[in-house]
């Protein structure tokens, strides 16, 4: 026992910049289940960890301080919240404080939403001008600047500041789908984030355009960092969570979004349309990727088309790790394993650091908004 008490601890696992995952994946009812998860990612040796919005249980302010207070070495990122959700100046001090308090290795991201959310909120609609403007203003609070008599896109401000002193570096996630908003990022943004379920001809595209966009703006096209975004299932769990981070989770998109995300991949709207017919499906009260109805998404399993559901990581530690290669081919910088907690992701994460190549991905930061390139 004394020897044991004398022995230092195990040294932690060096970082895989190159893979992130979300806290609190999904639906949660217990937000303090994030310190856990924080700190066990950072134990496995992910990158970053990346977190959702959603207005009950899952706050992004309150769940990046956590994560950035439970953690030393890894990145922590907003992926998403939404400029028209508070104002600029208590958004911009959001970011300021987590980018000071976890020594740097925050990023502050933004997204567009979800239009029939934000018409049940009473909120407008997000356009990638207000976004553009929105970010302009946040720059120019973090580089120790003043708004003044601004009337723009994000909308009025007589006068905004924060600190003189300032001169704060805070990388800008985006998080992008659509065309416009693609370019968007490849104009303005320092890391980019695409979706989950997106298909290798759609990530390929996706890629293209950041980089074409980030070049005609006369940036370096290589310096935005691009994570796509991949469903994680690895075979170990069981069936009914194996289905409600597959079927369930897309059935999920599909419901607030099917029609932006259709379109993207450059499906067949016949699956769309037969998803939203079914009965059975339609009159299911709630999100699918929260119920435990094992039934039921074994019938979503029969709805949805193979070749959708095809886009996550499904099976072994091995070929899930095998995708892992696939996205980084298909030109993504980094990749977000989604959908699962880090221990349900440690089989994949055990695999992938067997077979990567440390010094392929050593010009990534931990920082999921921040590429480094050494000369």
């Amino acid at each position: 026992m004394a020897d044991d008490a004398a022995r230092p601890p195990a040294a932690s696992p060096a970082l895989m910049p190159e893979l992130a995952c979300y806290g609190l994946a999904g639906h949660s009812a217990s937000p303090a289940d994030l310190i856990a998860e924080a700190a066990r990612a950072e134990e496995l040796g992910l990158g970053s960890i990346l977190l959702s919005e959603r207005f009950a249980l899952k706050d992004a302010a309150v769940m990046a301080g956590a994560a950035v207070a439970a953690t030393s070495r890894i990145g922590v990122g907003t992926a998403a919240t939404n400029h028209n959700t508070r104002h600029p100046l208590v958004t911009a001090t959001m970011a300021t404080t987590l980018h000071r308090m976890s020594g740097g290795r925050y990023a502050f991201g933004l997204g567009r939403g979800i239009s029939l959310l934000f018409d049940i909120m009473g909120l407008p609609h997000v356009t990638s001008a207000q976004l553009e403007d929105a970010i302009g203003i946040y720059r120019t609070l973090w580089d120790g600047g003043a708004v003044v008599g601004h009337d723009g896109p994000a909308g009025s401000y007589p006068y905004l500041m924060q600190d003189a002193s300032f001169d704060e570096d805070i990388p800008v996630l985006m998080m992008a789908m659509g065309d416009n908003q693609l370019r968007l990022a490849g104009r303005i943004a320092d890391g980019v984030v695409l979706h989950t379920f997106m298909s290798d001809a759609a990530v390929q595209r996706c890629v293209r355009l950041v980089r074409e966009s980030a070049e005609q703006a006369g940036r370096d096209p290589a310096g935005v960092r691009i994570w796509s975004v991949m469903a994680t299932i690895e075979d170990s769990l069981d069936e009914t969570a194996r289905l409600r981070k597959l079927v369930g989770r897309l059935a999920t998109y599909l419901t607030g979004y099917g029609d932006v995300l259709v379109r993207v991949n450059g499906w067949d709207r016949a699956g769309l349309e037969a998803f939203r017919a079914d009965e059975r499906l339609s009159s299911h009260s709630g999100a699918l990727d929260a119920t435990d109805d094992l039934d039921l998404l074994r019938h979503a399993r029969e709805v949805l088309p193979d070749a959708w559901l095809a886009t996550a990581a499904v099976g072994s530690a091995a070929q899930c790790a095998d995708r892992i290669e696939g996205q980084l081919a298909l030109g993504a910088d980094s990749v977000v394993l989604h959908g699962a907690t880090p221990d349900e992701l440690a089989p994949v994460l055990t695999e992938w650091r067997g077979r990567r190549d440390p010094d392929r991905f050593a010009h990534l930061e931990p920082n999921p908004g921040r590429i480094s390139r050494h000369d």
